[in-house]
This record gives structure tokens, C-alpha cells and sequence, in this order.
């Protein structure tokens, strides 16, 4: 069975102007052409309304191989809290937009023997070998790459969110 290692959790939260199709639009493409993701599901979206605003509750699931043994998972959750629909003046014209609470959480995970190659018996112990002795630093390194992606993500989302609100 592959080996799961929780590497990282971060939350990114913004109070606020911004437009959530923008928003959602950036951090769809930043995730595909930076981190260029072997996998990407959108796993649920669910809208509630509240009074005069939104919440939104929205869960993506992406996984990025790192060579034949290794890959990333990152489950990040959007969160909008009393979101409305405002107008807003911008360079001198009305334009649409939104007003409320948005946060972005992730969650990084490091997935060894992805393919489940070294599954029972001695192949055990080999991992074990392998890992400990051989590969260490490359896991050092893919471990850091993982954090460093999904860091960069988080505070290009919030750079995005602070420019979009002013």
C-alpha cells in the first residue's frame, strides 16, 4: 500500500471586495499551467443562500506525479461566507463584483510507491532500505517542492484577492 505523509496545511482569508468568477477562473489556470497536474477533480461545489449573500463551499483534489514513485496530492477547500453581488466604480465605469468573507485551505500530502510496487513481504523491507539510505535526500527534495507549489499558490491567490479588492 503507498504511504501517505501529511507534509502540509495552510489557510489563505480575505474580507472584502473581489469577483469570485475572476478568483475561480485565476486559480483554476495558475494550478494548470504551474503546477501542470497529472490529476484534477473538482470534487464538490454547493451553494447555499443566506439572507441576501452566498455561501459557497467548493473541494478541488489535485495530484502531481514527482517521477515513478512519487507524487503530491493537494485537497484544497474555497470557502465564501455572505458573499453579494455589489457594483463598484473602476477606472470611471460601474462594474460588477462581489462583497464578503472568502478563505482558501490546503492540504498537502506526499504519496510514496504511488504504484504499490513494493507491497508485501521483503519488498517491505526493501522500501524501508530504499527510502532510508538511497533516496533520502530526493525526499527531502520532493518534499519541498510540494510545500514550496502549493505556498506559492496560496499567496498568489491572496496577492490576486488583495489587488482585486482595491
Amino acid at each position: 500500500m503507498s504511504i501517505r505523509v501529511p507534509l502540509y496545511k495552510s489557510k489563505v482569508k480575505y474580507v472584502g471586495l473581489f469577483g469570485f468568477k475572476d478568483f475561480y477562473e485565476f486559480c483554476y489556470n495558475w494550478i494548470m499551467s504551474d503546477i501542470e497536474p497529472k490529476d484534477f477533480d473538482e470534487k464538490a461545489y454547493s451553494e447555499k443562500v443566506v439572507g441576501d449573500g452566498k455561501n459557497l463551499d467548493i473541494d478541488w483534489e489535485v495530484e502531481k506525479e514527482l517521477g515513478a514513485y512519487f507524487k503530491y496530492n493537494v485537497k484544497l477547500h474555497f470557502k465564501t461566507i455572505m458573499m453579494k453581488q455589489v457594483e463598484v466604480e473602476k477606472n470611471g465605469k460601474r462594474v460588477k463584483s462581489n462583497d464578503g468573507e472568502i478563505s482558501v485551505e490546503a492540504k498537502v500530502t506526499l504519496v510514496h510507491d504511488r504504484q504499490n510496487k513494493f507491497e508485501s513481504g521483503i519488498w517491505k523491507t526493501w522500501r524501508t532500505i530504499y527510502e532510508k539510505w538511497i533516496i533520502a535526500e530526493r525526499i527531502d527534495q520532493f518534499e519541498a517542492k510540494a510545500i514550496g507549489d502549493v505556498d506559492t499558490f496560496l499567496s498568489q491567490a491572496k496577492a490576486f484577492l488583495d489587488l482585486e479588492g482595491k
